[in-house]
């Protein structure tokens, strides 16, 4: 076991860092790619960092890299798709995770209510971005649902750097 690393017991800022990444990769997390459309093209990436937010009023938060390429098409009133993967898609989510390349080329999607939708997902939520919120290196986006639908699939979860699954036993 590592020994316990806290701002309170003088870690450094680069200790902390390690010691809180090693933590946060115990944490098995849903993988999505979220999307939007702006003027006419599909955009996406792959995030791990989002939830449900609120039942009433239905609300999503999604956490993006404040300086996300997704994350510069944003506007409050955006409307953005949050493709939740099914547990074969570990090849969409590292598509969607690369810099550089057409994310979209070769993957069958469609707009349903108003954002890029993946052909082949385990989830579907569509929110309105409502507000931006800083928190450290990246920005939370707050959205209101608009529409959400799901699939009887196992989701593609991500632990200790590795995609996989859960399944219900």
């Amino acid at each position: 076991m590592r020994p316990v690393c806290s701002a309170a017991s003088g870690c450094c800022d680069e200790a902390l860092e390690e010691s809180f990444r090693a933590a946060m990769a115990n944490v098995a997390a849903a993988v999505s790619v979220v999307t939007v459309l702006t003027e006419g093209d599909a955009h996406g990436t792959t995030v791990s960092a989002f939830m449900s937010l609120s039942m009433t009023p239905p609300m999503m938060l999604v956490s993006l890299d404040s300086k996300s390429d997704l994350l510069s098409r944003l506007r409050v009133g955006s409307t953005l798709g949050i493709n939740v993967l099914a547990s074969h898609q570990d090849q969409i989510a590292r598509r969607f995770a690369q810099k550089g390349v057409r994310r979209f080329e070769g993957v069958a999607w469609t707009i349903e209510d108003g954002a890029p939708a993946l052909s082949e997902r385990q989830a579907w939520v569509a929110v309105s971005v409502t507000r931006f919120v800083i928190a450290g290196d990246h920005t939370l986006v707050l959205g209101a649902v608009n529409a959400a639908d799901a699939t009887e699939e196992a989701p593609l979860t991500y632990w200790q750097r590795t995609f996989g699954s859960h399944r219900r036993s």
